[in-house]
């Protein structure tokens, strides 16, 4: 068995707690909307969320907001559904999670 050093840093052990949370919220989003996850759309989705999420991410802890698990896993499926959206997917409005900030700090990302 590898001694995994990284895993015993603190920061290391809640980022992937961090995106094994947005993960599973992605994959919850996606059966929701009933798409598959061998969609070739997927991938093009995946790389934008993940480019709006670290730019969401750094001006939100930038603002002083809170940044945790949580927030983490809202702002990630708000930048999916933003990319999927781009790309002419209808995301029903009462599918994301409400959440007025996040909202405003995706707007502001550049894409």
């Amino acid at each position: 068995m590898v001694d995994d050093e990284w895993g015993q840093d603190p920061s290391v052990r809640m980022m992937r707690q961090v995106f094994g949370r947005m993960e599973t919220a992605q994959q919850e989003f996606l059966k929701r909307l009933n798409v598959s996850f061998f969609d070739a759309r997927l991938k093009s989705w995946r790389k934008s969320a993940l480019s709006c999420f670290e730019q969401s991410w750094a001006r939100a802890a930038g603002n002083g907001m809170k940044m945790g698990e949580d927030a983490a896993e809202v702002i990630y499926i708000h930048c999916l559904a933003h990319a999927m959206g781009k790309d002419n997917e209808k995301i029903p409005p009462d599918i994301l999670p409400g959440d007025k900030w996040i909202k405003k700090v995706i707007e502001e990302v550049e894409w």
